[in-house]
């Protein structure tokens, strides 16, 4: 039997698996059935925490619940890093993930901020099928016509502004534009409405995922497409399904910080081998 462990941010629930003692190996298949949440644990990601080449705390590695492995996880790094803090009795760690470094602080009363480095605008680096222009631009999704902002806080984020975000489309508009042409590796989505200048109520359609309580570089997204686009300040609160993440786009550096919360669910066991 395989220790893990079910911990969410806001409601972004995880399979966590520490792999840095024993290697473990998770293929698309066996990822998808231990994210379901009727035959398996069920979670929206499963993240396995490995030894880190780098010299960072560790290595953090996010399959989606469709079992395809992603850059980056916001709300998982944050779990993370609350566990490598306790565990090492510091108040600051580095993760390593395939997006690049987190450097992940404690913010007291359980939370936890991460730097999530600088946003990337660039449409090779979100990455976009074709050059153009990404803040903001016009996207055709099924001959009706959408402004939108795209760009990289790790993984790629499309977001879109609308009235109410309570009422948008994530469950029908949400799929068609992650699969949309132009994204290559499809994308998440947002659909954001301006509560004030430093309050936006945002929704979010997962890759891999579909809809999920909470997303926590989609909240990065939003906070820096914001502020770009004159509807927010740098420093704002992000009301997502879930809860309430507070994001800061830092002038001085670019650097994108995120602090929210870290919950632990509970501790279980599990047979891998049944899931091969």
């Amino acid at each position: 039997m395989t220790a893990f462990l079910k911990m969410h941010g806001l409601g972004n629930d995880f399979a966590v698996f520490d792999a840095r003692a024993r290697p473990l190996a998770f293929g698309i298949e066996a990822a998808r059935a231990i994210a379901d949440r009727r035959f398996g644990v069920g979670c929206d990601q499963l993240i396995v925490i490995e030894k880190s080449a780098n010299g960072a705390d560790a290595f953090m590695r996010v399959h989606n619940a469709d079992g395809g492995e992603v850059e980056a996880c916001g709300n998982a790094a944050r779990c993370v890093a609350r566990l490598l803090m306790e565990e090492r009795g510091t108040d600051r760690v580095r993760i390593d993930t395939v997006g690049g470094p987190l450097v992940c602080e404690d913010a007291g009363a359980g939370a936890v901020t991460v730097d999530m480095g600088a946003p990337k605008f660039g449409w090779q680096d979100i990455p976009l099928s074709e050059p153009r222009d990404t803040d903001p631009f016009i996207l055709d999704v099924d001959a009706k016509s959408y402004e939108v902002s795209a760009l990289s806080t790790g993984n790629p984020h499309c977001v879109l502004f609308v009235h109410d975000a309570e009422t948008a489309p994530v469950a029908t508009l949400g799929p068609k534009i992650e699969h949309h042409k132009l994204f290559p590796a499809r994308t998440n989505v947002e659909f954001v409405s301006v509560l004030g200048p430093d309050r936006l109520r945002m929704r979010v359609w997962e890759r891999g995922a579909g809809i999920t309580s909470a997303c926590g570089t989609g909240a990065c997204a939003t906070a820096v497409a914001a502020h770009r686009r004159g509807f927010a300040g740098r420093k704002v609160e992000i009301v997502l399904d879930g809860g309430p993440l507070a994001i800061e786009w830092r002038e001085s550096d670019g650097h994108m910080l995120m602090t929210g919360p870290t919950t632990l669910s509970f501790r279980g066991e599990i047979d891998l081998a049944a899931f091969a």
